[in-house]
């Protein structure tokens, strides 16, 4: 997986009873499509937190290797705006 990536970290904005109903459904979320094979038997699909950004990243990866196939937001678009948001530091 990225190095830049964490996991889903939505407790900055919610109580924690919120965060928690939100972490319960997204993992179940997340579960249920995984189950379905949508992305083939050897992927899963994974939520995650760039650090840099803190914006929300959706990755398929090969669950043998960890190779992230795809990436919304690609890495190159992130690194960009990571990049603006220091220029206007």
């Amino acid at each position: 997986m990225n190095r830049n990536s964490q996991p889903l970290d939505i407790g900055a904005v919610a109580t924690p009873v919120e965060h928690a109903a939100q972490t319960r459904d997204i993992v179940q979320a997340v579960k249920a499509v995984n189950e379905t094979e949508m992305f083939g038997q050897d992927h899963e699909l994974v939520f995650q937190m760039d650090r840099q950004t803190r914006r929300m990243v959706v990755q398929v990866v090969d669950k043998n290797t960890k190779e992230v196939l795809s990436q919304i937001p690609p890495e190159y678009v992130l690194r960009l705006s990571d990049g603006l948001n220091q220029s206007k530091k």
